[in-house]
């Protein structure tokens, strides 16, 4: 009788051991995705909306945002666009393959695609200029390797086993290419917070700062070059995607002259999808 026992005990153990294993594996490779939607505020007042998508597979990945100028700013303008990217995942993070925005403002427009092969970025821009501006800062090859789109750079990965709300997923400098100009987003930890959203997420994040570090192809006495790089008190929260390990951003908020710009979500829902 005591055998018997032993041996019920240990298959018992062998059968809770599969199915932690099998858990172990299914959340490794959910398959995610983010509803999440945007509203641009400035000095409190509500000057644009953006929806946002992310799908997390397997073995790839995409996402796409879609954005326009909303309130008193559509006097000045009747800014909208859309962006979109997809590639592969290795080892849950967004590797990506293939960059796409379009931006239409009056008659002023920027559509851009960049295809990303090795560790190359090439950038394909409508209406490029043939020559440099004469004080734009050189860009080369060289500052089209390592890169990451804008999009995919929003797709932060912290790597472990632990939790991802953590201080070291800010501990980070993100190289980032949009097809016009190579800067780095120098991210530090500030403190954690608690989050409540009109829809979907509710929990802690963890905020960032953001500092903007320009690197080649802009010119460096541009107004919005320069204000940018001075800014000290940019913030970007972010907030755990279930199913992954990858953070994405729940807002973000910077100084500007005429009081405090905005992005926070209204609606934030992961969800896992059917394997």
């Amino acid at each position: 009788m005591r055998i018997r026992t032993c041996t019920n005990v240990r298959r018992l153990i062998l059968a809770l051991i599969s199915l932690l294993l099998d858990a172990g594996l299914s959340l490794a490779f959910a398959q995610t995705r983010l509803d999440a939607a945007y509203t641009a505020t400035l000095a409190g007042l509500p000057i644009g909306e953006i929806s946002w998508t992310v799908e997390l597979h397997e073995d790839r990945f995409k996402a796409a945002a879609r954005g326009a100028i909303t309130g008193f700013l559509r006097v000045f303008s009747h800014a909208h666009g859309d962006v979109s990217v997809h590639g592969a995942m290795s080892e849950g993070k967004p590797v990506p393959s293939d960059f796409e925005l379009n931006l239409i403002a009056g008659k002023w427009s920027d559509n851009v695609r960049i295809i990303f092969t090795g560790d190359k970025a090439q950038e394909y821009v409508a209406h490029a200029s043939a020559k440099p501006k004469p004080d734009q800062v050189p860009l080369t090859d060289a500052h089209r390797k390592g890169v990451l789109d804008p999009m995919t750079a929003l797709l932060i990965h912290v790597p472990g086993d632990g939790g991802t709300v953590v201080p070291q997923a800010c501990e980070r400098s993100v190289a980032v290419f949009n097809g016009h100009a190579r800067y780095n987003l120098r991210l530090g930890f500030k403190r954690f917070d608690d989050v409540k959203t009109d829809t979907g997420y509710q929990g802690r994040v963890v905020v960032c700062s953001v500092k903007f570090l320009p690197v080649a192809g802009h010119d460096p006495k541009h107004y919005l070059v320069t204000y940018l790089a001075a800014q000290h008190d940019v913030e970007i929260w972010l907030a755990p995607l279930a199913g992954s390990r990858l953070l994405v951003p729940y807002r973000v908020s910077m100084p500007t002259p005429i009081g405090p710009g905005v992005l926070q979500a209204a609606k934030f829902v992961p969800r896992l999808l059917k394997q």
